[in-house]
């Protein structure tokens, strides 16, 4: 695999406009989100709407599936973070270790389960790995939308995990890009944490 220079201009070059569109979205989301703003929303709404079409014609079905339930989330998350008729927003809160345990291990289970049915009945390639980033990416975004702190740190493993899985699948671009979404999800921890903390004042 070409990593220089002139092989990443290369496979940003054979993207295509929508799906630069969607890249760009996709981070204006994660910059809002990190700053609570409710308007990331519609940013996350467009560009999985953008991907799931691209996907489905791509015969990417799981993934499509899953961009679909990231639209579903973007309305729900949007709807969470509206102000109330008190003018009140919902709140950054953490979880007990106790409950992360309890989603990490459910996640585990179910990345196994959809493994081997991806693996067994659709020939799938790295299964496996596909279906841990697909099963914790749908629990991250779901904690992002109930503001749950550390939905950051869910994402700094998931972005990691999808870099060598786009690695081993040669997808130049896309690990480029999520290279800036972990440096991202830096940034929205040490945001949302600052914001915590000074509520807690």
């Amino acid at each position: 695999m070409d990593f220089s220079l002139q092989g990443i201009a290369t496979a940003f070059a054979q993207m295509s406009g929508w799906e630069i569109l969607a890249v760009v979205l996709g981070i204006l989301y994660v910059i809002l989100a990190a700053k609570e703003s409710q308007w990331a929303w519609p940013f996350a709404f467009f560009s999985t709407l953008i991907y799931t079409v691209l996907f489905w014609d791509g015969a990417l079905v799981s993934s499509s599936i899953l961009n679909f339930y990231y639209m579903a989330m973007a309305i729900y998350g949007f709807m969470l973070w509206k102000k109330d008729e008190q003018g009140k927003i919902l709140k950054i809160s953490r979880w007990p270790l106790k409950q992360h345990l309890l989603f990490i291990s459910m996640g585990l289970v179910g990345a196994v389960v959809l493994g081997y049915l991806s693996e067994t009945y659709l020939a799938a390639r790295f299964a496996y790995h596909d279906a841990f980033v697909m099963v914790f990416s749908g629990i991250a975004t779901w904690m992002m939308a109930k503001k749950v702190l550390e939905n950051w740190l869910y994402w700094m493993v998931i972005d990691s995990t999808a870099m060598v899985l786009y690695y081993k699948s040669g997808y130049l671009a896309t690990i480029v890009l999520f290279i800036l979404y972990v440096i991202l999800a830096f940034y929205g921890y040490a945001s949302w944490k600052k914001a915590f903390n000074a509520d807690r004042i």
